[in-house]
């Protein structure tokens, strides 16, 4: 049984006169196998290309990817060009191998995959084309979040802790930057720390909740080159009281302010959102929070069913107001809120994670970065509707296995 022939395949198709072919499968083969060689019966990348294909069509669990590539190993085997014989893993091997993967390796491969795609699409097979292009600035925001596992909680076993995760995730690719495990929620502070400096922030916008606003957080992004977006609450109560009494004094002298306003409707939602920017406080916050170049007031009117909600927030920014200005400012707001909309809450909802009860080594990680994969793939397909794209590949599983090989198959 030669499970060596697909990659040979992709060998001789990379290889040839045609133009290179971008295949997550090459890939795959880049990650570090944690198992020993000897027993060694199906190669790292067949079976995470089986998930993903798997995943695309709609499967949530591992039973599910397991049956789901069992009824189709006729089809499967021809289009992998493999023997007529051969026998796809079980749910028990799926489950054995992901565990011993590097999820952060995996993650970090899977972000330069679609960096590499990407930047084959602006320059084509003309690379000095890049120096025309936007580049890196074009993507430049990245949003921190961390999310728990949910199927990862309630167990007593030291061998299967609950699993926290904090991701750095573009928020205009909609591609997972990097991933690292924290013990839980409340050690995403301390975890930044140390987990921020290995991975490549520089020149970037780093927009993060509350839990961030952090003094420690603000000089550690500036000694990385990196810009930070953050909003004040009560978690630093000194920070969003002298923010409160300034924006709120009628008095006050706002020959400095600038604003600006958007509106957005859908879903039966109206919302009008306001925001108003000073850079007058600076030199009086800028001996604790360092590199502080603006700050704002944030006011969200919501309008649904006939009821209307207030909001107001305010924050802060080492952005100078030559690269953001208030409509710049407003937009980083909003675009921060991506890695709740289209990251968690489509791994909660749409690709099953929260009941997901695989709990055992890397495997919890392992998925959620293949999660990852398979919603930036739909991102760059820009895919409207992800749970319709996944029963036409249901249906049609040969389009699904083209866009992994990244060519017909």
């Amino acid at each position: 049984m030669d499970y060596n022939t697909l990659s040979q395949t992709l060998e001789q198709a990379t290889s040839s006169k045609q133009p290179e072919v971008l295949s997550l499968y090459k890939v795959f083969e880049q990650v570090k196998d944690g198992r020993k060689k000897r027993g060694v019966r199906y190669p790292l990348a067949l079976v995470l290309t089986l998930v993903v294909l798997a995943k695309l069509a709609g499967e949530t669990s591992l039973s599910g990817v397991a049956q789901w590539v069992r009824e189709r190993k006729e089809y499967l085997a021809q289009a992998l060009q493999l023997p007529s014989t051969t026998r796809f893993p079980c749910v028990a091997t799926y489950s054995n191998v992901l565990r011993q993967v590097d999820a952060e390796e995996l993650t970090s491969v899977i972000y330069h995959f679609f960096t590499q795609q990407e930047s084959k699409q602006r320059c084509g097979n003309q690379p000095s084309r890049l120096l025309n292009q936007p580049g890196r600035q074009h993507k430049a925001h990245v949003a921190l979040d961390g999310k728990t596992l949910r199927g990862t909680l309630g167990h007593t076993s030291a061998q299967q802790p609950s699993v926290h995760l904090l991701s750095l995730y573009e928020t205009r690719t909609g591609v997972v930057l990097a991933q690292h495990q924290v013990g839980e929620k409340e050690n995403e502070i301390s975890a930044v720390k140390a987990w921020l400096q290995a991975v490549q922030v520089q020149d970037r916008i780093v927009s993060a909740d509350a839990m961030h606003t952090q003094r420690f957080f603000c000089a550690l992004l500036r000694r990385l080159r990196s810009h930070y977006l953050l909003i004040a609450k009560k978690n630093q109560p000194q920070l969003y009281e002298d923010l409160h009494l300034f924006f709120e004094d009628r008095q006050a002298d706002r020959s400095d302010w600038q604003s600006a306003q958007s509106c957005s409707k859908g879903h039966g939602r109206l919302e009008r959102r306001e925001i108003t920017t000073s850079t007058q406080l600076n030199s009086f916050f800028e001996r604790d929070w360092q590199g502080i170049e603006q700050v704002f007031r944030l006011e969200r009117n919501v309008t649904r069913k006939g009821e209307a909600r207030q909001e107001v927030v305010y924050g802060l920014t080492s952005l100078p107001r030559k690269l953001a200005d208030p409509a710049r400012l407003l937009q980083l707001n909003r675009a921060h809120w991506q890695i709740e909309n289209r990251l968690h809450w489509r791994r909660d909802v749409t690709l099953g994670e929260d009941a997901c009860q695989v709990r055992t080594g890397q495997a919890p990680q392992v998925l959620a970065a293949l999660n990852n994969a398979v919603l930036a793939l739909a991102d760059a397909l820009y895919v409207s509707n992800l749970a319709a794209q996944m029963r036409v590949f249901d249906a049609h599983p040969e389009q699904a296995l083209a866009l992994l090989l990244g060519s017909p198959v």
